[in-house]
């Protein structure tokens, strides 16, 4: 693996073009484990098509034939490694070379999410972005175009984390680490079903977990079945002794119960203050969405309302011409049901969103305290074997959870300041929520507490990537932009109102004609 030559592909794409255009292409040379030489980075110019995205429209720095030449250039007939391979490969590149009539470039290597899900297992890598993964191992950030960042990223993952991984377990050629990376695995931790975060390997002990196992395995859908031999497959092999070199973001490992608490510490303040972080993001752009409801409401409403009408009315036609008189009359009350739904769902909503506000500076301070608190509670693997403590360890979960995504300060104060009572008070079962004094529990909580962080991660930059929260920061910056955005909201919803009215009163004069009768919504 020291000297072989390959290379770290990315591209990035114009998703809003009538058909797929590749907009950069960015490659690292790599020998063995280490960069080799200067990155790969291009803008391609995509000639002007009606549909492309303005800031890609005519901005590159070179046609894609004269791009694609220096590429083939860079890369020879090495391998060529991706994180998503089979869209950066064969949906995005292949194509377009076949588009272009240009040879195919380099030759086919391996997946790395593929391989940084099972270097990485059990952390949950899988549903990662690669800015998640950069944060949680605190990698550096590239102020580079997106398709160069990605590659200078995995490139990070790759020398830092990941190579001593694989060295540690004997990866120590091209070939090992290929075929290490294509061959059949599943994670450690089950990802759906009844045993949904337990380890497969429980089932060596546990018969319901065995039992469950069999299940899929015989499952009619041979994905399903596949993942269940292979979990039946590998609780016949003996366990190999726990690696000291892991994924996890604290790599030294001291077999010390101090060593271990003082990792459990570290692990739990930063959880603590990731935690907070997502409450008071959350909570602030849900308190936007609010006032924009407030304002808004009465004329999505109404829209809504129309909507409604000129669905129904188009179906009592519709029925009344094909099925006669007495089936159309059920139509009339099917509106009535779906009118007063609509009504209900905007109440519902009203009287969800009446609570929301913006956070005090006291609310953000109290939120970082009280997570510091909440995040002691959190023993994922402790009650597994108590079907009824496991059961309150999961009310208990979701009650966090759900106040955490609601806002919910109230229910998080009570939980945080007296886990015991608040779990006493709902009459579930009682369960003790202090850390095991056993080696093994703690390097269990350890690692449950790095997947912890990862997800958390994961779930802030899925917040901060929506569209809700890129409307908070521009209010953030620019307050008077919200009223602006309130009218054109407002002046677009109040076109299609417009619209919809003349369909409703074209559709109920059509119906007059047929019947002579009222209609729906009269």
């Amino acid at each position: 693996m020291q000297h072989f030559d390959w290379n770290i592909l990315s591209v990035s794409a114009d998703t809003k073009a009538p058909s797929l255009r590749i907009v950069e292409l960015a490659a690292q040379h790599m020998r063995g484990w280490e960069p080799f030489g200067k990155p790969f980075s291009k803008l391609i110019k995509i000639p002007g098509e009606e549909g492309a995205s303005y800031e890609i429209k005519g901005h590159g720095s070179e046609s894609p034939r004269s791009v694609y030449a220096s590429f083939a250039k860079y890369v020879g007939d090495m391998p060529l490694v991706a994180h998503d391979l089979d869209y950066v490969l064969e949906q995005a590149l292949k194509p377009e070379w076949a588009r272009l009539k240009i040879n195919p470039i380099g030759n086919t290597g391996f997946c790395t999410l593929r391989l940084i899900r099972r270097l990485l297992d059990p952390l949950p890598a899988a549903g990662c972005k690669l800015i998640s993964l950069r944060k949680f191992y605190q990698l550096p950030l590239h102020l580079v175009p997106i398709a160069l960042a990605d590659v200078l990223t995995l490139v990070d993952l790759m020398t830092k984390v990941l190579h001593p991984i694989a060295e540690q377990r004997g990866l120590d050629s091209w070939e090992k680490l290929t075929a290490y990376a294509n061959e059949e695995w599943y994670p450690e931790r089950l990802t759906f079903g009844r045993f949904k975060g337990r380890s497969f390997r429980d089932g060596r002990d546990d018969s319901e977990v065995r039992g469950w196992l069999e299940l899929m395995a015989a499952s009619s859908n041979e994905r399903s079945a596949g993942m269940g031999r292979w979990y039946l497959q590998q609780l016949e092999v003996e366990p190999e002794e726990e690696d000291t070199t892991s994924g996890e973001l604290i790599l030294f490992r001291s077999p010390g119960l101090q060593r271990i608490r003082e990792q459990i510490a570290n692990a739990r303040a930063r959880l603590a203050e990731l935690e907070a972080n997502y409450t008071s993001e959350k909570s602030n752009v849900t308190a936007l969405q609010a006032l924009m409801f407030q304002k808004l409401r009465p004329y999505h409403e109404e829209r809504d309302r129309l909507r409604v009408l000129v669905a129904f009315r188009q179906k009592f036609i519709n029925t009344l011409l094909s099925d006669g008189e007495d089936e159309a009359a059920q139509v009339r009350s099917e509106y009535q049901q779906a009118d007063a739904s609509t009504r209900k769902e905007y109440e519902d909503t009203e009287a969800e969103m009446e609570s929301k506000h913006r956070l005090s500076e006291a609310e953000e301070a109290e939120i970082k305290v009280l997570w510091r608190k909440l995040v002691k509670l959190f023993h994922p693997d402790r009650f597994v074997h108590d079907p009824q403590m496991q059961e309150t360890y999961t009310k208990l979960t979701e009650a966090i959870n759900t106040a955490k995504d609601h806002g919910d300060l109230e229910t998080l104060r009570q939980i945080a300041e007296d886990p015991n009572g608040y779990i006493l008070r709902q009459g579930w079962a009682a369960i003790d929520l202090n850390d095991s004094d056993e080696l093994e529990q703690l390097q269990k909580l350890l690692k449950s507490l790095e997947a912890e962080i990862l997800e958390v991660i994961n779930a802030l930059d899925n917040l901060q990537e929506s569209s809700a929260y890129k409307l908070y920061k521009i209010m953030e910056d620019d307050p008077n932009a919200l009223d602006e955005l309130m009218q054109l909201q407002v002046q677009a919803v109040q076109k299609q109102v417009g619209e919809l009215q003349v369909e409703a009163e074209r559709l109920k004069n059509e119906i007059t004609e047929l019947t002579g009768e009222a209609v729906p919504g009269e």
